[in-house]
């Protein structure tokens, strides 16, 4: 499907992954008081708001530059205009972070007519008429603000049933991008219920309605990927979590290789069974045993926004969901390898690593001759160099590995020349023939240039 193709008509739904700016137009007093107001577009702040936002997003571990209070002099013409830059930087701060930009916290400070609803009201209302039509489920907890979509709520429920296994059920209200009839959609979504593989995380339920979905799914513990990746807990505020992570690294290149192939298989699924994803990110793969498993996979079906989509919409030739997914794995990627995801895209300049191969794949998605020109396929054989990445000799594990290869090798080469010397002794003893005799062959060692895993 090409991306340019339009919605059915409906309500007008806001993308709430389209960045907000913020400009502070003016600064007023009102009517001689000591209390000034800001001017933000059409939206009118005192500082007191800023210093609440400011506490709200606290939260995040990251230091704003909120100008200080100033309770004498606070009417001067020059410390009015310094104010007036200082929160200017403030808000340019904010609006520039992905993170903070798209959380509820942000939108409601700059758009609080367009962010006045309770989701989380909207979405229990919706959760306890559900259980009441099917009565065997129970709510053990709501899981807030482990996600950052701001219309999607998570409760931990479970089955009365069976009531030591945990299952996670979301609401999520359908978004701007639902291109599906609402029959189409109920048929779609009992397909993704009957998709079986490995890599892909069960949906277990669904059930749609005009305006809404509610999915169950197996609760995980371990978390997604990025958690695995910030080392984090999974259940903790998504703000804490990923704005500022301590302890983030990128992974080892044998992790990238088998997180990398289970993606690409999964992705692979999708795509030949005709359906697409175009919500790839870490935050989308749940880690289960050294297993990579994709979630969420019916975002596309519900017109949910991509996390991404500021990011490939500026490039032309990413106008298919599979260049979509493609790009989208490019991003998983960097992320698996650097510990972060890019700072912005395309990206030309890679920092070192030892992975060269890993490196050679992220350049065809991400350089900007990638961008321009268009995505690789979502193809095993196209990314089969991943899986032969150099590892530069590796670990001592690897350097063991290949001194024990070798000296088998060196075993068998002298046991297959002694037979061959002996061979042509006997032959030459009964021909009466006499032939010099030949040195063994040099063992040769294999190949140091790295390791190969074959699909």
């Amino acid at each position: 499907m090409f991306l340019q193709e339009k919605p059915v008509p409906g309500r007008l739904l806001l993308d709430d992954t389209v960045p907000l700016t913020a400009v502070i137009e003016t600064s007023q007093s009102l009517q001689s008081h000591t209390v000034r107001f800001y001017r933000i577009i059409n939206v009118i702040r005192r500082y007191s708001d800023f210093d609440v936002l400011n506490n709200s997003l606290m939260v995040c571990g990251i230091s704003l530059p909120l100008p200080p209070k100033k309770l004498i002099g606070n009417m001067d013409r020059e410390f009015i205009a310094e104010r007036q830059r200082g929160l200017q930087a403030y808000l340019d701060s904010i609006t520039q972070h992905p993170l903070l930009s798209s959380s509820l916290i942000v939108k409601k400070f700059l758009d609080p007519n367009s962010y006045s609803a309770n989701y989380s009201e909207i979405a229990l209302q919706q959760v306890s008429m559900f259980f009441r039509s099917d009565p065997k489920w129970e709510v053990q907890e709501p899981l807030r603000d482990i996600g950052w979509r701001i219309r999607k709520k998570y409760f931990l429920i479970k089955n009365k049933d069976v009531p030591k296994e945990k299952h996670l059920l979301s609401w999520v209200d359908l978004g701007p991008d639902k291109f599906l009839s609402d029959k189409d959609l109920q048929s779609a979504m009992k397909l993704l219920t009957s998709l079986s593989n490995p890599y892909l995380c069960p949906l277990m339920f669904s059930s749609t309605s005009e305006s809404s979905a509610l999915l169950i799914r197996p609760f995980n513990e371990n978390g997604s990927l990025r958690d695995h990746i910030c080392k984090v807990k999974p259940r903790e505020n998504y703000l804490k979590k990923y704005c500022n992570p301590k302890k983030s690294q990128g992974l080892e290149l044998q992790d990238i290789k088998l997180y990398g192939r289970q993606i690409l298989e999964a992705l692979k699924l999708l795509h030949d069974s005709g359906l697409f994803f175009g919500h790839l990110h870490t935050t989308n793969v749940i880690m289960e045993d050294g297993v990579c498993r994709l979630t969420d996979v019916e975002n596309g079906m519900l017109g949910v926004p991509s996390a991404l989509r500021a990011a490939f919409t500026q490039f032309r030739k990413i106008n298919t969901t599979e260049s979509v997914d493609v790009f989208s794995f490019g991003h998983l990627l960097y992320e698996m390898t650097y510990g972060q995801p890019p700072a912005c895209v395309p990206v030309d300049l890679f920092p070192s690593l030892p992975y060269t191969a890993v490196v050679s794949v992220l350049q065809s998605i991400l350089s900007t001759e990638a961008c321009k020109s268009g995505m690789p396929t979502v193809s095993l054989q196209q990314h089969r160099r991943l899986t032969r990445a150099k590892s530069h000799h590796g670990s001592e594990e690897e350097r063991k590995r290949r001194k024990i290869l070798a000296r088998k090798k060196s075993r068998q080469s002298a046991y297959e020349n002694e037979e061959e010397v002996s061979f042509r002794n006997n032959n030459n003893s009964g021909s009466g023939t006499s032939s010099p005799l030949t040195c063994p062959s040099s063992p040769t060692p294999p190949s140091t240039t790295g390791t190969s895993v074959c699909y």
